[in-house]
């Protein structure tokens, strides 16, 4: 067992970063392929075929593929005409980042067309795609901006409430010194 460092995690060199991208891609590739090829075998040789089942099948199919190209082009690294390297793209493997939302995609996807043998009703599955979507929208855009939008307004407020509290002050001043 490896000792366990303490405090901050140390940071990857560009190569370390390419290497490891490959290998995520190999991964996830491997996993669409794999989950993709078994339903469809499965689906067409032993049971009968549906238009529901080729509907969807195409709708994963498609949604498997644009996630792993999505994932290929974000961690394309770039190399000079020497042949070294420029940048190593993106770090498939960093903790949330959106490749971490793409990963999670596959992931359900892949589940959804091996869970889909055992009944139809499991393609309802593929709903959690957008329910997330919308849930991170909310959380990360929508609700700040509102927010923000309130604590502007309410920095007005207090500016004016301020302002009437001065003039209030001065007026008990004035009215002190009269009195002496």
């Amino acid at each position: 067992m490896a000792p366990q460092q303490k405090g901050k995690q140390g940071t990857k060199g560009a190569k370390q970063i390419v290497e490891d991208n490959k290998g995520t891609l190999c991964f996830y590739r491997n996993m669409s392929l794999g989950s993709a090829g078994a339903s469809l075998l499965v689906n067409f040789i032993f049971f009968e075929i549906s238009k529901t089942a080729v509907f969807m099948s195409i709708l994963s199919l498609i949604a498997l593929g644009a996630a792993y190209q999505f994932m290929t082009f974000m961690s394309r690294p770039k190399y000079s005409e020497t042949g070294s390297l420029i940048d190593s793209g993106n770090d498939l493997n960093m903790e949330g980042g959106i490749a971490e939302d793409v990963k999670d995609l596959i992931i359900l996807t892949s589940g959804t067309l091996l869970l889909a043998l055992i009944s139809n009703y499991f393609w309802l599955l593929l709903l959690l795609a957008p329910v997330q979507a919308l849930w991170k929208l909310w959380g990360n855009f929508i609700k700040p901006w509102l927010s923000q939008r309130n604590a502007s307004e309410e920095s007005e407020i207090d500016e004016k409430k301020q302002r009437k509290m001065e003039r209030k002050m001065r007026r008990n001043m004035r009215c002190e010194l009269r009195k002496y």
